[in-house]
């Protein structure tokens, strides 16, 4: 049986959705630990504990795979610049863990550029056990994007970043998007690139009927809705959309649009909430909008589903998307998705298939958009069977096997031969 140390430092894939650090990737690590499990793969995913009340060990991602709360610095949330400092004791947590159960890991599969920097110190004491890195997201195209100094990412994270990049044995990309940009902005060895997109757990993300899923969410069966999922940041694009909604012609589309958003915590007091969401709900009275906009703050995995199929469009209009696992969830639930044409989306969304890709940071374009898929229905039911369709492509069944692949690789030196996915 293959034993893997997966490392997740910086957020618990446990961790409920729609927070500052939790999305795609708490989702990734924890679905893809459930499917190595179904497929016999034993899986430990250590992460930084942020709850002294919560269980150091939890087995909720099953088959005896367990997610592991190590003890890294203060048990209680903290920006990222701070905890990267605990990062040795994280490491020394996890070795513990590791020498208690007299369990010897054959591959460390870490997860973001911190996750990366502790790989590389259990790989030395581990005598060298094989790397295989995913960044998620890339500080370099983080600032690229960045409208303000706050939201660039600091040296730290893309000397980091590019540590991991030598030290690592194989890094998996999500797109082609993602696999040129290590290229040409870091320079990165061909050789250990391989490019596996994201999994959707498709037991769980599958088209559910628009009357039912409405009435789990509390809608009336004629009720209308527009659907964004996320974090809430400026990268997220938010702004756009709610100044695209602002464009509408209501009148046209016969019966109001709402637009949803499920992500952060609106109603925080002042001294709390995020600058961002403040933003946010003053663009939305700037607007006279707030009426037809909803903040709905974090929602459980488990209710999503019903979220996407009860929405006419998920719209994604980030700066910056590395892959982009709302769209994918979205298809897989049978919605047409309307997303920036930006990193993994552009590769995600089939224009005019599966759902439109707009410019970024393009009010205008996105409304219109929204203007054509709102006012006909056979389109959006036509785009929504192929979505759900081409979302089968990308079950974890399927994903996982080719992850799994590059574990062997690593261990025997024999290169299993597949198409690449891209």
């Amino acid at each position: 049986m293959l034993r893997i140390a997966m490392l997740s430092y910086h957020t618990c894939p446990l961790a409920t959705l729609g927070g500052k650090d939790t999305g795609g990737m708490n989702v990734y690590v924890r679905d893809l630990t459930q499917e190595l499990g179904r497929l016999g793969i034993h899986v430990d995913v250590f992460t930084r504990s942020q709850d002294e009340h919560v269980p150091h060990v939890l087995h909720d991602l099953g088959y005896g795979n367990r997610v592991v709360h190590v003890q890294a610095g203060p048990e209680h949330p903290a920006g990222k610049q701070e905890i990267a400092k605990y990062i040795p004791e994280f490491v020394e947590g996890v070795k513990q863990f590791a020498a208690e159960k007299g369990i010897q890991y054959d591959v460390i599969h870490s997860h973001y550029w911190m996750s990366g920097l502790a790989a590389e110190q259990l790989s030395d004491e581990w005598g060298g056990v094989p790397i295989v890195h995913m960044y998620h997201t890339l500080g370099e195209m983080k600032n690229r994007v960045a409208r303000s100094e706050d939201e660039r990412a600091g040296e730290d994270r893309l000397n980091g970043e590019r540590q991991v990049l030598r030290r690592a044995n194989r890094i998996i990309v999500a797109t082609l998007a993602e696999l040129t940009q290590l290229r040409f902005l870091y320079h990165a060895d061909d050789r250990k690139l391989i490019t596996i997109p994201p999994g959707v757990d498709t037991s769980h993300f599958y088209p559910i009927p628009a009357d039912e899923a409405k009435e789990f969410i509390g809608l009336k069966s004629d009720d209308r809705m527009v659907l964004f999922v996320g974090r809430i940041e400026p990268l997220k694009g938010v702004d756009t959309l709610i100044t695209a909604m602002s464009c509408l012609d209501v009148e046209g589309l016969n019966k109001p649009v709402h637009l949803a958003i499920i992500g952060g915590e609106p109603n925080a007091n002042a001294g709390d909430m995020t600058a961002e969401m403040t933003r946010l709900q003053r663009l939305c009275d700037e607007l006279a909008i707030g009426h037809t906009v909803v903040f709905l703050g974090k929602r459980g995995q488990d209710t999503l589903p019903y979220y996407y199929s009860a929405a006419e469009a998920v719209v994604m209009p980030s700066l910056y998307e590395s892959f982009g696992m709302v769209a994918l969830e979205a298809m897989a639930c049978g919605t047409p998705v309307i997303a920036s044409e930006v990193g993994g989306l552009g590769y995600l969304v089939q224009n005019g298939e599966t759902g439109f890709t707009i410019p970024d940071s393009d009010p205008q374009a996105l409304c219109e958009r929204l203007s054509v898929l709102l006012s006909d229905a056979p389109l959006r039911e036509m785009m929504g069977r192929r979505a759900s369709t081409y979302a089968l492509d990308y079950a974890w069944e399927k994903i996982a096997i080719q992850i799994i692949d590059v574990y062997k690789e690593l261990l025997t030196g024999v290169k299993v031969t597949r198409k690449n996915s891209g």
